[in-house]
C-alpha cells in the first residue's frame, strides 16, 4: 500500500532529530531522523543545507546569451554555463534581496549589465539535486544587457577564464552536444523553452 499524505504540506514533515556534522560559510551537513506524512516509519537523512541562489540568462539586445567559463573543481573541467551565485543571506531572503543577487552575480561574473529600463523576469525555481541538497535556484532572465566595459570581477574563489555570448541556435546546439553539463544552465534553458521565450 502507498503512502497516503498531502505531500506538499510542510506542517506534515516532522523533524524527529537533527544534528550538526560539518559547517563552513557556504554549507552544512546534517543527519536528521524524519517523519515522512502518511509513513510512521522514521527515515534517517544526511542533507546538506545550502543558501538560496540564482541563475540568470542575459540575453543582449542582437538576442545574444551571455555564458562564463568556469572552473568547476570537483569534476575537474572547465564548463560553459550562465552565471550563477548564491544569496547572502542566511536566512530567508526577501524576493527584492534575490534580484539584487541576480543583478550583482551578473554584472560581477560576466561583466555586463541590465540597460536602463532593462527587464529582470522571474521563471520560479528549481531544486539542483534534491535526493541529498536543500539548496534552491531562482531562475531569471536578464534582456536587453550591455557590456559595462570592465570586464568579469568574480568573487576571489571563483575561477572564471572567459564570458562569450552566443547564438541561441548555438546555445541549443551546445545543450543538446553535451557541451552544456551543468543542472543550473539545463534547468534554466528547459524553462526557457517551455515557456517559448525564444525560438531559431
Amino acid at each position: 500500500m502507498g503512502l497516503q499524505c498531502s505531500v506538499d504540506n510542510p506542517d506534515n514533515w516532522q523533524t524527529l532529530e537533527s544534528r550538526s556534522l560539518f559547517r563552513n560559510p557556504h554549507l552544512e551537513v546534517v543527519q536528521e531522523r524524519v517523519s515522512l506524512p502518511g509513513d510512521s516509519r522514521p527515515r534517517i537523512w544526511t542533507t546538506v543545507r545550502r543558501k538560496k541562489a540564482v541563475v540568470i540568462a542575459p540575453v543582449t539586445e542582437a538576442g545574444r546569451f551571455v555564458l562564463i567559463h568556469e572552473a568547476r573543481i570537483p569534476v575537474r573541467k572547465w564548463l560553459w554555463e550562465f552565471p550563477a551565485g548564491q544569496v547572502d543571506e542566511t536566512v530567508e531572503p526577501s524576493p527584492d534581496v534575490i534580484r539584487e543577487t541576480a543583478v550583482r552575480e551578473l554584472r560581477e561574473e560576466t561583466g555586463y549589465e541590465l540597460v536602463p529600463g532593462g527587464e529582470l523576469m522571474s521563471l520560479g525555481h528549481f531544486y539542483s539535486s534534491q535526493g541529498f541538497t536543500d539548496e534552491t535556484q531562482h531562475l531569471f532572465l536578464a534582456r536587453p544587457v550591455r557590456a559595462t566595459g570592465k570586464g568579469h570581477q568574480p568573487d576571489h574563489s571563483e575561477a572564471i577564464a572567459d564570458s562569450r555570448e552566443f547564438t541561441f541556435a548555438e546555445l541549443r546546439a551546445m545543450v543538446a552536444g553535451h557541451i552544456i553539463q551543468d543542472a543550473n544552465t539545463l534547468g534554466l534553458f528547459a524553462r526557457l523553452m517551455a515557456k517559448s521565450l525564444f525560438a531559431d
